[in-house]
């Protein structure tokens, strides 16, 4: 049979009540923790103050007479305020730290009737994070009895003899004991992986594992958390659904806040992240506050973080690391408490070898690293998303689009298909839900609709094809995105002329001469392409 072991304070107001025999008709939690006849304690870690000492004497002297076979093993304690949380917690976490417990043969208890408050809750916490492997013990008076005078010439034994036992409950903080609560719990888990889906009914079963993790970490983390993974594959929505899970859970109570990093560069980029005082350079007429002071109490989502300079890089690293950072000019720190969730569908790694990407930095924000995978890779969740997106454009504009059977069919048989590569993942999809549910007559999506659609699709895959053949692999993301819109312009026209006056038609009005025609091909030439190799794909 397992030994009980009860860790508890001396209460220095309820167990130093009465005196001389009458002390016997006083309920004391302390004495009445060893008269249980059903639970018998094999020994006490009676935990008391040095001003206490005449007290914890006269105690132990009664648990003897009461309980001879109860051990007292007194603890003095050195916390010079009781209520002063950090001194309680890290008194009472030392001496778990310290205390060898042996669970196999032994079970522990934490008296929670004396004490402060403060006690109380410190001894809650210490049990459910199990650093006490305990049950939490609480004690409650007896009905009054009153012993009378006649009571009071017995001698003292016979007098513990007619005192009542208290009544004494055991809790246990272990969940999985308790089915209904457990239950519960995973119903809230799982409301909660729902909104992190915005309740769409994935099927794919390695994606939803990530987000069932996902969301254990947003719940119980404020560390960085790195969404990897392709343009389009869901990190900012993601992001945003983490951002509305925090708040349901009121771990945040700040704004969202969120922005591409691919559309930074220069003095700008510090000014828009940390923010700049007047006169910090050309044009900085007014003082402005940077988007890491707007995250302040919320969550701040960088998205495709490779594409920061270096200089900003180390700026986040020290806002991330210190909760503060100075904005662009001054000298004065600014202060920001912020979660960062950083979005790239870059390989860091590969850009720290090139000397792009601070390695600190990586190691920061890659506690929790998270990889979407594209649509093409989830395709048996193009359904409910199909689904979504049918419910969300109903929400915008007031009209439910449906496909007949027909059009439906024929539309999933593509979207799933093999020749369906999904370049722009859901971001993609969404669209392309979108173009039909517009174009349908009374929202009725109709075979030929569907056709069209996929013509549509076909072609732009071919077109990025081309784009992909053409525009050089290892270049910023922020030139990638300038070269394709010039592309596509270019592949409109029939002359180099004529694309460049579509291009530079505001810039042409400020210039004295203009040849658009060398302008554009001096551009092109930055990238190792001519008119020639645009006009032969």
């Amino acid at each position: 049979m397992k030994k009980n072991i009860v860790f508890g304070f001396l209460g220095n107001v309820l167990d130093q009540r009465g005196k001389g025999k009458r002390r016997w008709r006083q309920w004391r939690p302390t004495i009445d923790l060893c008269h249980q006849p059903n639970t018998p304690f094999t020994r006490l870690e009676l935990l008391y103050y040095q001003n206490d000492y005449h007290l914890l004497c006269e105690i132990i002297k009664d648990i003897k007479m009461l309980s001879p076979q109860t051990e007292v093993r007194p603890i003095a304690v050195n916390i010079e305020d009781p209520w002063d949380f950090e001194q309680v917690y890290t008194c009472l976490f030392d001496i778990a730290k310290n205390y060898t417990f042996n669970p196999e043969q032994e079970d522990y208890y934490l008296h929670i009737t004396t004490g402060t408050h403060v006690a109380q809750i410190c001894w809650f916490l210490l049990a459910e994070s199990r650093y006490y492997p305990a049950k939490l013990l609480q004690m409650s008076p007896p009905p009054k009895k009153e012993l009378t005078d006649e009571n009071l010439d017995l001698k003292e034994k016979e007098l513990i003899a007619l005192t009542p036992c208290g009544k004494m409950n055991i809790i246990d903080l272990n969940l999985h004991r308790y089915d209904k609560i457990l239950t519960r719990f995973q119903q809230y888990a799982n409301q909660a992986t729902d909104l992190l889906k915005s309740g769409i009914a994935t099927r794919n079963q390695q994606f939803n594992q990530m987000i069932a993790e996902i969301e254990q970490v947003a719940s119980r983390s404020h560390a960085p958390i790195l969404l990897c993974g392709p343009t389009g594959a869901g990190k900012s929505f993601l992001a945003k659904q983490i951002y509305l899970l925090k708040q349901s859970h009121h771990q945040i109570n700040g704004q969202f806040v969120e922005i591409n990093c691919a559309t930074l560069r220069g003095d700008s980029a510090m000014s828009t992240l940390f923010g700049h005082v007047k006169g910090a350079f050309t044009g900085a007429n007014l003082a402005r506050t940077g988007l890491l002071k707007s995250a302040d109490g919320g969550l701040l989502f960088l998205d495709e973080i490779g594409e920061l300079g270096l200089d900003e890089q180390a700026m986040l690293l020290k806002a991330i690391e210190e909760k503060q950072f100075y904005p662009f000019g001054s000298d004065t720190p600014i202060q920001s408490d912020f979660q960062l969730i950083a979005g790239t569908n870059k390989d860091l790694k590969l850009a720290i070898n090139r000397g792009e990407f601070r390695e600190d930095l990586f190691a920061r924000i890659n506690l929790w690293s998270y990889k979407l995978p594209g649509l093409a890779e989830r395709k048996e969740d193009i359904e409910p998303n199909i689904d979504y997106e049918l419910a969300r454009y109903a929400k915008e504009y007031g009209l439910m689009p449906r496909f007949n059977q027909e059009s439906r069919k024929a539309y999933l048989q593509f979207a799933t298909a093999n020749e369906a590569v999904w370049q722009g993942n859901f971001r993609e999809l969404t669209a392309s839900i979108t173009r039909m549910a517009t174009l349908s007559p009374q929202g009725n999506i109709t075979f030929e609709q569907v056709e069209q659609e996929i013509k549509r699709l076909k072609q732009n895959w071919h077109q990025n094809e081309i784009y992909d053949e053409l525009i050089p692999h290892e270049i910023d993301e922020f030139d990638r995105y300038q070269l394709e819109k010039v592309l596509e312009v270019c592949r409109k026209h029939s002359t180099l002329s004529e694309a460049g006056r579509q291009l530079f038609a505001v810039s042409r009005t400020k210039k004295q001469r203009s040849n658009d025609a060398d302008r554009l091909k001096k551009y092109l030439a930055k990238f190792g392409l001519s008119w020639e190799m645009i006009k032969n794909h």
